[in-house]
């Protein structure tokens, strides 16, 4: 029932306790009550999330960067704080750091190559691909999902 609870809060975050009861044939309390469970365990949170663009955000970029080992965890920390990065995560493979990020324009990303990552130490390589367009933009996720 958890996961069809969050299935039905996915599509739409607005959807009352009531809804949500009726359309599982279970009472709004029952609803209430999962969804204070899960939440207390952390397991979600209600957000809205608005778009890049909402934000003056009009250009969308993934960044790789190559770290040295040392200064792995000082850069990310550092990413995870500039209001443009949306995601930032550690990874194996060619890059050791990728980075989602949006940006209001092309001098907007180069500021933030040069004065930021520029500035960061331990940084050796820098490759940015530029999207441009976005196929799909979701937070959608299917818990029940392998």
């Amino acid at each position: 029932m958890d996961r069809e609870i969050l299935g039905i809060l996915q599509v739409d975050g607005r959807t009352s306790n009531s809804e949500i009861g009726r359309r599982l044939g279970t009472t709004e309390t029952t609803v209430r009550n999962r969804i204070a469970a899960m939440r207390s365990k952390g397991y979600f949170e209600i957000v809205a999330v608005p778009t890049p663009r909402l934000a003056g955000y009009m250009l969308s970029a993934i960044v790789g960067l190559s770290v040295q080992l040392p200064h792995l965890n000082e850069v990310s920390n550092a990413l995870v704080k500039r209001p443009e990065v949306r995601y930032c995560g550690l990874s194996t493979g060619r890059f050791d750091v990728m980075v989602e990020a949006f940006f209001g324009d092309h001098e907007h990303l180069l500021e933030f190559t040069t004065d930021v990552l520029g500035a960061l130490p331990g940084i050796t390589d820098v490759e940015t691909s530029l999207i441009l367009r976005i196929e799909k933009f979701s937070y959608e996720w299917d818990p029940g999902a392998r």
